[in-house]
This record gives C-alpha cells, structure tokens and sequence, in this order.
C-alpha cells in the first residue's frame, strides 16, 4: 500500500506545481497591467518596482493555491481512469474510497500550509503593498490635469475635474473639487473658473479659484451641511510633484486585511467592547430621559466587562502561544478605514476603558442618595454627572451613543468577517480533494477539457457563494460564520455524498465523456419538461 499511496501522490506533483505556476502568473500579469498605469511616468527606480512585484506575489497566491489542488486532484485522477489503472486496482480488490486517503492528507497538509501563508505571509504582504502603494501615489514627477474626468490629486483625499484646461496659462473652468482630507467632514469646493500653478518650492500645488461655493457635510450627520460663497480663495495642496520616499511600514496603521489572526482576535476584543460599551451608553442614556419624563420604575443597564469573545482566532491563538510560544499580542492600532469612520467620541475611546458603574437617578430627575461610608466607590455617581440636564443634552448624548454603536458594531463585523475568511480559503483545499476524484473517475474520458470546466466553474461558484456571503454579511442579514462557510459546507455535503458512491462509478474507458454529459442534461430537462401541472 506504500507504494501505491506514493505512486498516488506522485500524479498530483506535476499538474499542481504545472497549475499553481500558471495560473499565478496569468492573475499576476493581470493584476500589474491593472496597476502599471500607476508606475510610469513617475521615475521610480528599479528596486521600488521590483519590490513592487515581489509584494502582489502572496496575494496572487492565496488565490491560486486551492483551484491548483482542484485541478491536479482532477488531472491526476482521470488520467489513473482513462488508462485503465483505476480498474486494475478494482479488478484486485482496492475500495475507491481507501485511494483517497493519501490525496486527503496530502490536502490537510497544504491546507495548513495556505493558513499559515495566508496568516503570516499574505497579511504582513499586504502591509507592505499598501504602505509602498501609498509612496507611489504621493509620487508625482510629471503632474498633469486630464479635461473631463476625475483627476486624483492626492490619492484618496482630494479629486479635481475641471470641464477645460487651458495648457498654456494653466486656465480652467468649470472646477469641482472633491476634499476628503477630514474624515469627519467631506467638503465640495465649485469654482466659475480658476489657475493652475506650481509653488516657489517645487512640490506644492497651487490654485486660484474664482466666483464658487463650497458645500461642508459632516460624515455621520449627512442632512446638515454648511454653504459658503467666495469671490476669490486660494487652496494649496503640499507635496504633489515630490519624488519617491519610503514610509516606515512599523509605523503605519493597518486594515483588517493587513494582520495577522491574532491582531484581528486583538482588535476583534477591542470593536466587541467597544459596541457593548457604546451600547451600555445608549441604554443609559434612554433610561436618563425616561426618568427626567418622570417615569418611574426605570430599569438600569449593567456595565459591560471586558472579555475575549471566544472563536476560531481566540482557539488558534492560544494553540500558537501554547506551542510555539508567541508573546501576548497587544490590540492592533486603529486602522485606517476605522478612524476614517469612527465619530468623535468613538475616536477618543481608541484606547479602551471599561466605563463606570452609574448611579441611577430618581424619577423626579435629581441625583440620587450619596453612597454611604460603607458603600463601595464604585456605586457612587461618576464626578460631574448633572442627571438634571436638559432635554436637548439628553437627545445629544443618546444621539452620540447611537452613532458610535452603529460604527462599532460594524467594525466588530469587519474583523470576524476576516478571521472567518482565512480559515475557510483554508478549509476549501481539503474540500476541493473531496470533490475532485468522484469526477474525475465519473468521466474518464473528459481529458483536460473536463478539468478545465469542471475546476473554474467550482472555482466561480465557490467564489461567488464567498463574495456574496460577505456582502451578506456587512448588511448584516447572516452572522459572519455563515456568510464565510455556507459555500464550504454546501460543497462539503456534495462532496460526501459523491464519495459514498464512489465505488458504484463505472472506470472503464467506455463512456463517461462529455457526450454523456449532455446526454445527462436532455434527459433531465425533458423530465422537467413534461413533469404535470397542476390543476388550476
């Protein structure tokens, strides 16, 4: 059996690494032909670009990884059927399902090896990118204004489009000015027309802008916004035309993509804490105006405790600290997208601290009775709580306590939604090797047509069934558990269920090609067809 399992084994090597090299480099290629419009032009040197090239490498990857286990575990297996070995193992008493062992361990291991890659190498990748991509766009040697589109002056903070530009005097008309720069407040800057120009010090941009308004909106509160009219400003953008310099990638904060499990889990904690804190606030808050209304009866909440929430990246980095001793990780820095999101108050609890038991008021809205000397601090009221407070202050606090819930149980989502995906892209090796062999030995005959349809047609639903479960998911219509392994599990149930009939498949080279498929598809469609209607 020893030497069968390697002879097993040894079929898969050369479709793998023929599959993974392949299709890593046409993604690859895609990918920078995407992305090469960013490069030139802008006198990067050599080793910016490499880098450049290095770091879309483990994102490619991760992508590529589980179709190529796909498509050696169908190559190899219908290759074994089309030459009549798979019926020489029947023919001297070997079960179908005893030759799929070698194949499923050999997928438990590379399925391993993908959460390991994708936890350690694809999310430190990612960091890197994202910080030289950032470099990149700030890199601007050759700046120049296109009529009629969006022009992105500073990647992801200011956008201009202007209806003409005059390239000798720099003249425009027709300006819109897109300023993200705060991400608490979005500003539109109109202008009649305007000038173009270069300051004294080579790297700023500086523009004239004429007869205009400029509409402010703050972010989380979209029906205010403030309208200003001008005659004349001046907006100066620095660092437009500067050249290449690196960012410190250490210092830089990260998106959920960008760390590591165990950052996630760290940062999973903080956002679960967060929203239960943000949501203590807003049940304390109701219940203050229900007792200045004069309610009696008023039901408090409890505040919240600190806790891990337990879960797959909880399990996986205990069993990491366990056994390869990783230091405790400390909560990840705000991220980018977060702080891009987060509401004031929500930004100054970045740093979390557990908020304090309150004192209920009376129902007549004054303080309630001091604690006494035996009382411990802790159910005192807080210092300077004026539980008296206008109504207006009241809607205030309950507002602000409703905004940060709602930000912060979207990043809570965020980041289980993340940590769920990397185990599942795992988990999808293992499933594939299941699905692979009862097909292949189904339609010996298929050759390397059958390969090809069957691994990116699963590769295309399985894909969807993830892209649309995360959507699913932000809007909250699934837990993120599901939203990341429903496509597994339904896979997963096919897949076992075309293993328990593995050995009732015919493996002779007789049928079993594509002209057996279709003949398959007629038949069904003509008993859906002339299946009874119903009487009306």
């Amino acid at each position: 059996m020893k030497i069968l399992t390697k002879y097993v084994l040894k079929e898969h090597v050369g479709p793998f690494v023929f599959a993974l090299t392949s299709l890593t480099s046409l993604m690859l290629l895609q990918y920078i032909g995407k992305r090469l419009g960013e490069l030139v032009g802008k006198g990067l040197p050599w080793r910016v670009l490499a880098e450049f090239f290095v770091l879309t490498v483990p994102f490619t990857v991760a992508m590529t990884l589980p179709m190529a286990v796909l498509v050696a575990v169908l190559y190899a297996y219908s290759r074994l059927a089309s030459e009549n070995e798979i019926t020489a193992m029947r023919a001297n008493g070997l079960n179908m399902r005893s030759l799929l062992l070698p194949t499923l361990a050999a997928g438990a291991v590379v399925a391993l090896i993908m959460l390991v890659f994708n936890d350690q190498v694809l999310s430190r990748a990612n960091h890197q990118l994202a910080v030289l991509s950032t470099d990149i766009a700030r890199t601007k040697p050759s700046f120049a204004l296109k009529e009629q589109i969006i022009n992105p002056v500073v990647e992801q903070k200011l956008y201009l489009r202007a209806s003409h530009i005059d390239r000798g005097s720099q003249h425009m008309t027709g300006v819109t000015i897109w300023d993200l720069t705060d991400p608490q407040h979005r500003r539109t800057i109109y202008a009649d027309s305007g000038t173009l120009g270069v300051a004294e010090n080579r790297t700023d941009l500086v523009m004239h802008l004429y007869d205009g308004m400029m509409l402010e909106v703050p972010t989380l509160q979209p029906e205010q916004f403030t309208r200003l009219f001008y005659k004349r400003d001046l907006l100066r953008v620095r660092n437009v035309t500067n050249s290449f310099e690196a960012s410190d990638a250490d210092s830089a904060a990260k998106s959920d993509r960008e760390m590591t499990v165990c950052e996630m889990q760290a940062a999973f904690a903080d956002a679960d804490f967060r929203w239960r804190s943000a949501a203590y606030d807003l049940a304390y808050a109701q219940a203050k105006m229900l007792t200045a209304k004069g309610a009696t009866n008023v039901k408090y909440p409890v505040a919240p405790v600190r806790n891990n929430p337990w879960g797959l990246g909880r399990l996986y980095c205990g069993l990491l600290s366990r056994f390869f001793s990783v230091k405790k990780l400390q909560a990840a820095p705000v991220s980018a997208v977060e702080l891009a999101l987060l509401a004031p108050q929500a930004q100054a609890q970045a740093t979390v601290q557990a908020p304090p038991p309150r004192v209920p008021p009376s129902a007549g809205g004054t303080p309630a009775p001091s604690a006494g000397a035996g009382q411990p601090p802790a159910m005192q009221a807080p210092p300077g709580v004026n539980y008296g407070e206008s109504q207006v202050t009241l809607q205030s606090e309950e507002e602000a306590a409703v905004s940060r819930e709602k930000i912060d149980r979207y990043m809570r989502l965020r980041y289980d939604i993340e940590i769920q995906k990397k185990f599942s892209l795992a988990a999808a090796c293992m499933i594939f090797v299941l699905l692979g062999p009862p097909i292949a030995l189904r339609f010996p005959r298929g050759g390397v047509g059958l390969v090809i349809g069957v691994s990116f047609s699963v590769f295309a639903l399985y894909y969807v069934g993830l892209i649309g479960g995360e959507t699913l998911a932000d809007s909250e219509f699934i837990s993120p558990f599901w939203a990341m392994w429903g496509a597994n599990i339904l896979l997963l149930a096919v897949g076992l269920s075309m293993v328990s009939r593995m050995n009732k498949v015919s493996g002779g080279t007789r049928g079993g090609d594509w002209t057996e498929v279709r003949e398959a598809f007629r038949q069904f469609a003509r008993r859906v067809t002339r299946r009874p209607r119903g009487r009306a």
